[in-house]
């Protein structure tokens, strides 16, 4: 195996010469450069033949292109190098803990090791799993967004199964009586209104109440580079948004366990018995692919992405392409006639049933290949807002409880811009981060 470093002295080697034949130089020119740096505005070589490069003018532009484009990869080759190691794999720190210990764990279909399932996992290794937590979509993760979850019995391991989604989203002084432990390890997107944190919430609430342990183990957020939106006024929480957040938070969830601890924000101040297992190799920069989708309709990276931005138009009449192999990259209502993009909604069993608009032809945007930064965009909502034929009807009640504030809506009508509605969430925006950074796990 090549180790980092000599990977990256064979990969600057190819580079200068790939350089030097896009940029018209002749390779024996810059076969000794080992690499630029800019000092002065200058740029300088470390050089051990060839000729001095005294300026950028010096450089032909297809050079500097290339640069910029290796560091990129590099870094990119650099990080992957070192695999991301979850939570959920360190059995060598998790395993002593849960000696003796009845358990309970908080997990879905994304909990896995590799492709083993931590509950079987642990079951193999001698855990006593009294019971299974399930979250929004259910254990197996097939139910439809909002779709009540009832209560059942697990066949492949005959564990009951307990629903904190539906009319029971915080675990009984009952339910917990029998467990000493309780694990969480879902994978989170990162969002708001994403209800896997809420769920987290109202475990770590009834665990303080009745002094049970939650042990956390931590999972990359695929937004975690991604700090935006307004903050959640306090009249609008709800399931959707429980704590004074952005839209974006940019935390993974054992990040984000930490900081509804340290807040206070469990009923009366409560602290919960709170331990974390975080991960090895990661930084919020890192760029990070969801192997298992979390959710039935967030089936890809690119919805991930767009999923902060276009969950928004759930509060709007407008279809977000439920009922598509494509929901959250897919706009439309039939009534956008003007749009050119169509697709037509129809009940996907295990993602959509019964999709807003079903059967209906809808005219919208397709966003499957929108370049996504690092930041919430508008420019989406406000054009099809001001496009929509009849304004009055565009907006639902929900809207204001998925923007988190009631001023989001009423700047939309008013025709600002996207600018300068978002100069209106700095402040709010920079409190958060200095709060925030006092619970990060990770550079």
């Amino acid at each position: 195996m090549i180790d980092t470093t000599h990977r990256i002295k064979i990969t600057t080697q190819w580079f200068a010469i790939a350089a030097a034949k896009v940029g018209g130089l002749p390779p024996r020119n810059v076969a000794g450069h080992r690499a630029f740096r800019c000092k002065s505005g200058h740029v300088q070589s470390l050089r051990t033949s060839g000729f001095p490069l005294q300026s950028l003018a010096d450089v032909p532009t297809k050079i500097i292109s290339l640069v910029i484009a290796f560091l990129v990869l590099l870094s990119t080759s650099t990080t992957s190098a070192q695999k991301i190691k979850m939570g959920a794999e360190q059995l060598d720190l998790l395993l002593p803990k849960l000696i003796n210990q009845r358990v309970a764990l908080l997990v879905n279909h994304t909990s896995t090791i590799g492709k083993t399932h931590l509950v079987d996992s642990l079951q193999k290794r001698g855990a006593d799993i009294k019971k299974i937590f399930s979250p929004e979509h259910g254990f197996r993760g097939n139910a439809d967004a909002g779709e009540t979850v009832k209560d059942d019995t697990d066949t492949k391991t005959g564990l009951s199964v307990v629903s904190l989604y539906g009319a029971n989203k915080k675990p009984s002084a009952a339910q917990l009586s029998d467990v000493d432990i309780i694990i969480f390890d879902i994978q989170d997107v990162g969002v708001r209104f994403y209800t896997y944190i809420s769920s987290l919430h109202y475990l770590m609430e009834a665990c303080a109440e009745q002094n049970k342990k939650v042990i956390v183990l931590d999972r990359p957020n695929p937004n975690g580079n991604v700090i935006d939106g307004p903050i959640l006024e306090p009249a609008l929480k709800s399931f959707v948004g429980m704590h004074p957040i952005p839209i974006s938070h940019g935390l993974t969830i054992g990040e984000y366990a930490q900081m509804i601890n340290g807040e206070g924000w469990l009923e009366g101040k409560k602290k919960c018995l709170l331990e974390i297992i975080a991960m090895q190799n990661y930084t919020h920069a890192f760029s990070y692919s969801v192997p298992t989708k979390p959710s039935p309709n967030l089936p890809n990276d690119q919805a991930i992405a767009l999923y902060p931005s276009t969950c928004l138009f759930e509060g709007t009449v407008l279809s977000v392409g439920r009922g598509t192999l494509h929901p959250f990259e897919w706009i439309g209502h039939p009534d956008l006639k003007n749009q050119p993009f169509q697709f037509t909604p129809t009940t996907i069993l295990g993602m959509a049933k019964n999709p807003p608009h079903e059967n209906k032809i809808c005219h919208g945007i397709d966003l499957t290949t929108e370049k996504t930064g690092k930041e919430i965009f508008l420019k989406h909502l406000i054009s099809l807002y001001r496009q929509f034929p009849d304004k009055e009807k565009f907006f639902i009640p929900y809207f204001d409880k998925l923007a988190g504030t009631k001023n989001l809506k009423e700047q939309i009508k008013k025709g600002m811009t996207e600018k300068q509605i978002k100069s209106t969430w700095k402040k709010g925006l920079e409190n958060y981060k200095k709060v925030s950074k006092k619970y990060k796990l990770y550079s």
